[in-house]
């Protein structure tokens, strides 16, 4: 761990990594949270989570994939951004954020290394979440457009934000074992949302796909052959109690998209307006 440097929001000191339980702003963990450490111990600290509480503490302590563990905490300590130097980061896999009883839930990728890993919370602090937040606080979902630092006000209504993979992963590119043991985690958001779920928006590529094989795994009808991912793609998919979840499809808010016009505000309110 390093020195520890004051929070940007709420001038409490913190090392990087962040431990659990100690303060800061949003985090769902304590000293005594239960921490995987195996494959097989992610797919029974997600079945056995009661609530999206108890399932985003569980995540983010969680230190099953070695690979994601020393890159996130690498970054955490000696990677940070000559901009945010003076800052604590969080180097935790990112917990899902926004309304525990939303009827929308959108599935990203994976957190951003100077991003989420850094905030604690999804899509905060970088390019693609100022994209994000911007289009959900137009579309009626959040309190305000901007989201730079867990515990600056933002508060989600209607919809809850998860990822395919919750830890930073060197080049933005998760392993298929990681993606697959990451997955155990969706399973677990998929059936406690499943009651009240009305629609799901998956970022990019991996998050449709994400989303469709983790719905497969837990038992919901899913068309085959498997629906293709594309901006404004749909796919009616049916929980194991028989109702009806709308899956849309987006380009991913990255600045790579963004700046080169692959994806706009409009392209993406339209996909929002749809949920």
């Amino acid at each position: 761990m390093s020195v520890p440097l004051p929070h940007p929001i709420t001038g409490d000191s913190f090392p990087s990594p962040v431990p659990p339980g100690t303060g800061w702003p949003g985090d769902p963990a304590t000293a005594d949270t239960p921490v995987a450490r195996t494959p097989a111990q992610v797919e029974r600290l997600a079945a056995g989570a009661a609530g999206t509480g108890e399932l985003d503490a569980r995540v983010s302590v969680c230190r099953a994939c070695p690979r994601l563990v020393a890159w996130r905490e690498e970054v955490a300590v000696h990677g940070r951004r000559a901009a945010f130097a003076d800052q604590p980061y969080w180097g935790r896999p990112g917990p899902g954020f926004g309304d525990p009883d939303g009827e929308v839930l959108v599935v990203g990728l994976a957190p951003a290394a100077n991003g989420t890993n850094r905030t604690g919370r999804m899509f905060t602090g970088d390019r693609s979440g100022d994209w994000l937040y911007a289009a959900l606080h137009r579309g009626g979902y959040a309190s305000q457009p901007r989201s730079w630092a867990s515990g600056d006000g933002l508060e989600l209504h209607g919809i809850r934000i998860v990822a395919a993979v919750r830890c930073a992963p060197p080049a933005n590119k998760p392993s298929t074992t990681e993606r697959q043991t990451c997955g155990h985690w969706l399973d677990r958001e998929l059936q406690l949302a499943a009651p009240r779920l009305r629609s799901m928006l998956a970022l990019g590529s991996i998050g449709w796909d994400a989303a469709l094989a983790s719905a497969r795994r837990v038992g919901w009808d899913v068309p085959r052959p498997k629906p293709r991912f594309g901006h404004g793609a749909q796919a009616r998919l049916v929980t194991d109690q028989g109702r009806e979840v709308q899956l849309l499809g987006s380009y991913h808010v990255s600045q790579q998209n963004t700046f080169t016009g692959k994806l706009t505000e409009t392209m993406l309110d339209e996909v929002i307006a749809r949920l």
